[in-house]
């Protein structure tokens, strides 16, 4: 008997879920976040979650984790100091990086450049160049680079970065550089681009490998550690980290490659809503994460997330592939607040965070937040879970009566609207994942899940006309959830640089098969057999003199059946459905690239007993909450007690150990066969 545990680290808590993989059963904990050492939190998690289920940490085979470790690096600036090793006449890269200012026009005047990564100081040039067709064009010179590494090594840099130009055609450069580098530099990481980024734009690949080194010690030390005091608790299975792109890579590659896991956390949301929808029956869905912070959305269409080519964490832009997951200021501990200049109601960015936390919590809060509008309206019960964890309401009324002061309103219409906000805000994220990118988001289910993500999904549901809206089972541990049932992923890149009518299909075929045998032995190496490896390939179009492109999916069938014209008209459709226009400029393949993925897991979801539609047997207690402007009589049920069948009118509540779902007047749920809460309108409203 099998078990996988998924464990995803949050800043407030972390999340642990148990997998028995053969009969579907799970267990799941959650235990305060340990941000000095995250390790220390997962073993208190995997000790009390091993306890309930009544299994050994050596019954575990696979541990599948989701962390912000190298997020939080590159936000905090903690990460490692980079030397750059750059070819001779390149070295202001970093400094030059691309003519773009965000913002509006003479936002170059107020914009504070960010400090690059790697700085100038830290940054040496060395003799010898290769051609674009990756031909030596200068003579390697061994006396420049040896000199060049032991500038950087009395400068006392922590990890080594080495972007050539042109390696990406051709690495024989970099990898001498290296050779040198463990000789000289024996204990730093180092970090080659035409490894890390074989693809061309040479700021973007020094960026991107630059980025990687940076983590890579702190990411370096954090799994070792976690390795090592797992092994210690007789853990003897497979770790393996979550990437961006919501793919499995194993512990050692992600302490090379860390650039891959920049948004490892966010991913296990998007990940668990795949394993929710397969059960579900639904393949559109659009996701709502809500924290305490902020808010994670993203959209899967046919149960494939949509991805993109770059992972973004604050200022920083990498090319490495990720979910396309859009984030903002919008969670249960976001601050309400007047500002005098406008006398208009504004919550958020700001949060209260898990310390002091909202007013309703009693550590210590002051400010106004999103949970205590909740708790003055009803929607968040002071007593929740037969008492065990209380609120303070009175507390939150006198949070919330600032606000209502402010305004010159009552306390009530103060509350709803800072949750009016704060859905509008939501909603906005989910617009531009859904709308601005040319889908229609009536043609999708909403998925909310997070600690808060249920009390807000039927309201922002409303909004969206997206129907139904989901509350799936444990949805604060979804992440945790998606961390344990994803799959290996890897993958690798090549520029190619063509204009289609210079291309030859079979130079594509030729070039893509190559590359799927590098990929093949890859997971070979990791224990995955070929028989369970599925292939997939992407190629980059644009229009020539474009400087961005659109990645397109092909199988090796349809490329050899439909050819380059086939995967023309394609990008055409592509395009008119992103930016609503074509044009008669000539195609250019620019890049290729290849995915290797594991055997997909058939982990069935335990089924509820069937019930006779009637919730009775799961009510707690009569309710009083308000909602479309006046109070409303509305029922409390415990989830653990609900059937498959059951039907629930709103206004009604549905609470769990970490979560509470909300079901709005005009509005009926019906809970399916694995525990889903199916929110829809009820006939006639």
């Amino acid at each position: 008997m099998g078990y996988r545990l998924g464990v995803d680290v949050g800043g407030t808590f972390t999340d642990l879920l148990l997998f028995n993989q053969d009969s579907g059963a799970f267990w799941r904990h959650k235990t305060p976040s340990t941000p000095h050492d995250s390790s220390e939190g997962i073993l208190h998690g995997v000790n009390a979650l091993c306890d309930e289920a009544g299994v050994a940490a050596s019954d575990i085979e696979y541990l599948l984790h989701g962390t912000t470790v190298a997020t939080n690096a590159v936000l905090e600036g903690k990460g490692a100091r980079v030397g750059l090793v750059t070819t001779e006449g390149y070295r202001h890269v970093m400094q030059i990086a691309r003519s773009y200012v965000p913002g509006g026009l003479a936002a170059w005047i107020i914009w504070p450049k960010p400090q690059p990564l790697a700085a100038l100081e830290d940054t040496v040039t060395i003799k010898g160049r290769m051609d674009a067709d990756g031909n030596e064009f200068r003579p390697f010179d061994e006396d420049s680079a040896r000199a060049a590494l032991t500038t950087l090594k009395d400068q006392g840099v922590e990890a080594l970065t080495v972007s050539l130009v042109n390696a990406y055609v051709n690495g024989d450069h970099e990898r001498r550089v290296g050779t040198l580098a463990a000789e000289i530099l024996p204990d730093v990481p180092v970090s080659l681009s035409h490894e890390v980024l074989p693809e061309m734009q040479e700021y973007e690949r020094t960026l991107t490998t630059v980025a990687n080194a940076a983590v890579r010690p702190v990411v370096s030390n954090y799994i070792s550690n976690l390795r090592n005091k797992l092994n210690d608790k007789g853990f003897a299975g497979r770790l393996s980290l979550l990437r961006s792109d919501g793919g499995l890579m194993t512990s050692n590659k992600a302490e090379e490659h860390p650039v891959n896991i920049l948004m490892s956390g966010p991913a296990g949301g998007v990940t668990g809503a795949l394993w929710v929808g397969k059960n579900a029956g639904y393949k559109n869905i659009l996701t709502l994460d809500v924290g305490g912070t902020s808010t994670d959305v993203a959209l899967i269409e046919n149960l494939e997330p949509r991805r993109v080519r770059t992972t973004e964490v604050g200022h920083l832009s990498v090319r490495a592939s990720s979910l396309d997951v859009k984030t903002v200021g919008a969670g249960g501990g976001s601050i309400a607040y007047v500002p005098e200049l406008t006398g208009a109601l504004r919550v958020g960015p700001e949060s209260a965070g898990a310390v002091p936390g909202p007013v309703a919590y009693g550590k210590g809060g002051e400010a106004p937040t999103v949970t205590d509008a909740n708790v003055v309206l009803g929607y968040l019960p002071e007593n929740l879970l037969g008492g065990s964890f209380k609120l303070d309401r009175e507390g939150a009324k006198k949070a919330v009566q600032t606000i209502a002061d402010a305004l010159g309103i009552d306390l009530m219409a103060a509350a709803r609207g800072i949750i009016d906000i704060v859905n509008e805000n939501m909603f906005g994220a989910l617009r531009m994942i859904s709308v601005q990118q040319g889908y229609d988001p009536r043609h999708f289910a909403l998925m909310g899940f997070g600690g808060a993500g249920p009390l807000h999904v039927n309201a922002v549901a409303r909004l969206m006309s997206s129907w139904p809206a989901i509350s799936p089972v444990s949805p604060g541990v979804l992440c945790a959830l998606g961390d344990a049932t994803t799959r290996m992923r890897t993958e690798t890149a090549r520029s190619y640089s063509k204009l289609a009518t210079q291309t030859d299909v079979n130079d594509l075929t030729a070039i893509l098969t190559e590359m799927e045998k590098q990929l093949r032995a890859e997971l070979a190496q990791e224990g995955v057999l070929d028989s369970d490896i599925e292939m997939e390939f992407e190629i980059d179009v644009r229009y020539s003199g474009q400087a961005f492109e659109v990645p397109l999916t092909i199988t090796m069938d349809v490329l050899n059946t439909d050819g380059v014209h086939g995967l023309l008209d394609r990008f055409d459709a592509e395009h008119l459905r992103l930016f609503t226009f074509n044009m008669e400029t000539p195609h250019e393949i620019v890049n290729v690239r290849a995915v290797a993925l594991g055997k997909e897991l058939d982990l069935p979801a335990a089924q509820l007993p069937k019930g006779n539609g009637d919730p009775i047997e799961a009510k707690m207690r009569d309710h009083t909450l308000w909602m479309d402007g006046k109070e409303r009589a509305a029922v409390i049920y415990d989830r653990s007690k609900l059937r498959q069948g059951d039907i629930i009118p709103g206004p009604a509540i549905v609470i769990e150990m970490d979560s509470t779902t909300l079901i709005e007047t005009g509005c009926v749920a019906n809970v399916d066969a694995v525990g889903n809460i199916l929110i829809n309108l009820a006939e006639g409203a």
